[in-house]
């Protein structure tokens, strides 16, 4: 047996709901990057330096190819069991990585932790999409952007704090009260409606995604770095991804209830705000991978002083997507999606076209820019997307977006990566002087500026979803826009 909502029904408080989500989505993020200062400390300790980068690459890829089945089970389940097992999951990872005596040991518990992030991050967004209107989910979006605009500073500066004080264990043990503060409040406040319905889980289908991800990952994020395109290796881990790939789609097409239903990437809107979120991911990861080396290499500039120039894009993200709400309300999904794609393009253009003569205002400057643009662009088509199914669907569609969002990514730093290198390579220094980093990071904008550029193809294919300019008393009469019964008695919309 297995439980399914009714319909949005909460007995909470959204106030403690969301400061709940916004720290479990906080965990998520900081454990991304706060490794990243650590890892001389870890290294000096355990050893493995040959073995580092799986500290990051196991989490993102555990976290990534988590996502769909997660999201699917939210869908069937009821989301409170599933964030809850998540943080669990994060919890016991987090606990097992300050007890770790080896790198392996450290990196499998690295995965760990990533099946639980792959659970906290889609449930409490489409969590937030249950429980707020559609007028305000643009700003709490917003808020759950700005954390991790917030991580993405913290998360390093946390790791060199401890690291410094010779106690990088402590980066992942600071998680426990942290975890448990968030689950408790969970538990608390957030109450779902929800009766029994017997269902029939996809388990075939679930573990054939979880094994195509995880090859089309791996030889994305590996390609060119641990081996080279063309090698055996390469070939075979493409290969046999692809053959699990038809096997999925096989199952899927006879499957009850199936964990990647095919009306994901039928129905246009679904497909073009995936699209849109692929988009995104490249755009984003290019920037964030190769601006702090750029100005590190071109002007000499320290790290911190990197870091806050590219901080610049991650304050401009929350800024546009919280008041993004004032637009689509006003102008419909699809305009605004297009302004904030046209205002990534500028920014993106603006440090292509600057990248031979770097100045660092500058560069924070198009960073910023950037960053607006995609506030304006990833959460309307999120919206969008989650606001065009009912409950029981809404936990798959928001699945289905992020990972398309970390697939762009991981896509996008093998592409972007493999750019760079050929101009490294192609210097006879090797790629080591100041000039060849220019030439490179150069490069590199001008592919992320061709990945701006294709995504206003997507926009421009989204399927026009207006939305009426006033809602009046917390009403939502937007077309097509599933309405349910929330336990204050009004109609609240989706």
């Amino acid at each position: 047996m297995a439980t399914q909502s009714d319909g949005v029904g909460f007995r909470s408080t959204r106030g403690p709901i969301l400061i709940a989500l916004m720290l479990s989505s906080g965990l998520v993020a900081i454990d991304a990057t706060i490794v990243a200062t650590a890892v001389p400390s870890i290294v000096h300790e355990i050893g493995g330096f040959a073995s580092f980068p799986w500290l990051f690459s196991a989490y993102l890829l555990a976290q990534a190819v988590s996502v769909p089945v997660y999201a699917k089970l939210s869908d069937m389940a009821g989301r409170k069991p599933i964030i809850l097992t998540g943080i669990g999951l994060f919890l016991l990872g987090s606990i097992l990585c300050g007890l770790a005596w080896s790198m392996p040991a450290l990196i499998a518990f690295r995965v760990v932790q990533g099946l639980g992030a792959g659970a906290v991050l889609p449930v409490a967004i489409t969590i937030a999409g249950d429980i707020y209107t559609l007028a305000e989910r643009a700003k709490v979006q917003g808020y759950l952007a700005s954390v991790w605009a917030t991580s993405s500073v913290v998360g390093p500066t946390l790791g060199g704090v401890f690291s410094s004080l010779g106690a990088w264990r402590g980066i992942f043990l600071i998680n426990i009260p942290l975890c448990l503060v968030a689950a408790w409040m969970l538990v608390q406040r957030f109450h779902e409606n929800i009766e029994r319905v017997k269902h029939r889980v996809d388990y075939l289908g679930a573990a054939l995604l979880t094994f195509t991800l995880t090859l089309t990952i791996l030889g994305a994020l590996e390609g060119g770095q641990a081996w080279a395109w063309d090698s055996p290796i390469s070939i075979a881990v493409f290969a046999i991804g692809a053959v699990l790939l038809v096997a999925f789609i096989l199952v899927e097409r006879r499957a009850a209830e199936p964990v990647l239903p095919p009306w994901v990437v039928s129905r246009r809107l679904l497909a073009t705000t995936a699209l849109i979120s692929f988009g995104a991911g490249a755009v984003v990861l290019g920037l964030t991978s190769y601006v702090p080396t750029f100005l590190q290499g071109a002007l000499s500039v320290s790290p911190i002083t990197a870091g806050l120039s590219l901080a610049a894009l991650t304050i401009g993200w929350p800024i546009s997507a919280s008041q993004s709400g004032r637009f689509y309300l006003r102008i419909g999904f699809r305009t605004t999606s297009l302004i904030g794609i046209s205002v990534t393009v500028i920014g993106s253009a603006a440090l292509a076209i600057t990248a031979y003569t770097p100045n660092l205002v500058f560069v924070a400057g198009s960073c910023f820019v950037a960053g607006l643009g995609l506030g304006l662009l990833a959460t309307p088509s999120l919206i969008a997307a989650q606001s065009s199914v009912e409950w029981h669907e809404r936990g798959v569609v928001t699945g289905t977006n992020l990972f398309a969002r970390s697939i762009g990514s991981s896509l996008g730093v093998a592409v972007f990566g493999a750019v760079a290198n050929a101009i490294y390579a192609d210097r006879p220094d090797g790629g080591k002087s100041s000039q060849a980093i220019v030439f490179a990071s150069a490069a590199v904008f001008l592919a992320v500026l061709v990945s701006a550029a294709l995504t206003v193809v997507a926009v421009l294919a989204m399927p026009p979803t207006p939305v009426e300019a006033t809602v009046p008393q917390g009403k939502e009469p937007a077309p097509r826009l599933q309405k349910v019964r929330r336990p204050n008695g009004r109609d609240d919309g989706p």
